[in-house]
This record gives C-alpha cells, structure tokens and sequence, in this order.
C-alpha cells in the first residue's frame, strides 16, 4: 500500500499533470469565482511552465548534471556480476522482445549484454517485480530479452521480489555478498541506484544507459519547436530529484 501511494504522489507531482491540476484550478478560478487576476496569473504561469519545459534548451540544461556524474563504461570486468535493475515493462506474447521493455528498460538490458560480451564469466542479474495484473516480472522480461541477444540461460539471475531500487540493492546484497559487480541503470538514475548500494555495504562500479540530454549539435528548429519529447527529458529530471530528495530524508530518519 506504501509503494503505491508513494507511486501515485509521486506520479502527480511531476511536471504535467502537477501544471494540468494548476491550469485546471485557473480554469475553475476564471469561470466560478471572483478571483480574476489570481486565475490569470496562475493560467499564464502555468503555461510559460510548461512551454519551457518543453523546450529542448531547458529540458536538456535541467537533465544533463544528473547524467554527466558517471561515464560510460569502455571495458567489462571479467568474472564480476552485471546487475540490470528494473524499469517499464508490459507483457505481449505477441510482441517482440525487446517490444515489451518500455521506457528506458530496453537501453539498460542492451547496455548490461554490451559489458557482458566484455566480461568473460560474468552473471546477469535482472532486478524487478511483477507489475499488478501481469502475468510475468519485470526481471523475466527483461532475461527473456537478454536470451535473445545471446546470452546463455545459466547466465542469467532473475530477481522478481523487489519492486523499487532500494529493495533492488538489498536484494542484491543477500545474493552477492560481497562479490565485485557492475551496476547498469539509466544515466539519470544511476547516481541515487549507486547511493542505494553503497548503503547496503557494496561498491559498485557505475555503468551508465540511455543517455537522454543531447549536448551534441541539433538543427535549430528542434531546439525551437515544443516537443513531448523534451518534456519527458525535463520529467526525468524532476523525477530524480524528487527521488533523491526523498532519499535524502530517508537516510536522516
């Protein structure tokens, strides 16, 4: 019940349906009340909010520290585990693959099998509960994706107990022990994963997927034009700070 309400709050807390709800309440402002400037205001905000949010200038400015914090690995480590944790999925029989990872699930998956073919011995291991109502974890989707870019089964380790990162690294940790590992997560991500491990006695080396901030040149009307694509830049990154500002008050209680 926690993991939902945490879910759900923090699903109307991010950028467009938090400026939808105070849009909304202009609207109601406007059309009910007596408070005209006040609706106005809000309306205006609300909108400019939003139109600089999606702006590929803005959204790229707000993502790109969170991403740039580790590199991307070059190399493998040989007989280290490679942990993929967990990230959208669905459950189509009918679908390729790769189709049923949504999301930055699929960049993570291809990135864990790129250092695995570098990791002579290496394990996988893929992190992730069953969603409500699907047949199949997140961990088994995203192993069956794997089998089918070449890694071998008894290569593979599925973790489908954990439904969020800090349950990840735990469970992580009771596998493991000890053992070197390569941690692979979403650039953005990946520095409040690697707090979360590091808190359960591990040292991972970082390996950072789908980088989403472009920093390399684009045609100038893409940075011009609105675009929900650059919306989802600037959500992810006030999903992660919201997460880490949560992190940050978890670890003080």
């Amino acid at each position: 019940m926690l993991f939902m309400l945490k879910k759900m709050i923090g699903g109307m807390l991010l950028p467009l349906p938090l400026l939808l709800i105070c849009m909304g309440l202009a609207l109601l402002l406007l059309w009910f009340t007596r408070w005209q400037k006040t609706a106005r205001i809000l309306l205006s905000v609300s909108w400019v909010i939003l139109l600089l949010l999606s702006l590929q200038p803005v959204a790229d400015r707000l993502l790109a520290p969170l991403e740039s914090e580790y590199p991307t690995l070059r190399d493998g480590r040989p007989g280290d585990y490679i942990v993929v944790l967990g990230g959208g999925y669905t459950y189509n029989p009918r679908w390729a693959p790769g189709s049923n990872l949504i999301g930055n699930s699929l960049p993570r998956v291809t990135e864990g099998v790129r250092l695995w073919r570098l990791s002579p011995g290496a394990k996988m291991i893929f992190t992730g509960a069953r969603a409500q109502g699907n047949p199949r974890s997140n961990a088994s989707v995203a192993a069956e994706v794997a089998e089918s870019l070449g890694v071998p089964p008894q290569d593979i380790i599925q973790l489908d107990k954990p439904k969020d990162t800090a349950e990840e690294a735990a469970a992580v940790r009771q596998l493991i022990g000890n053992h070197p590992l390569i941690l692979v997560t979403s650039a953005n991500h990946l520095p409040r994963a690697m707090q979360f491990f590091r808190q359960q006695g591990l040292a991972p080396v970082p390996a950072p997927a789908n980088q989403m901030a472009i920093t390399s040149p684009l045609n100038f009307w893409e940075k011009l034009t609105p675009s929900p694509l650059w919306l989802s830049h600037s959500e992810r990154a006030w999903y992660e700070t919201l997460g880490r500002m949560w992190q940050s008050l978890t670890d003080k209680a």
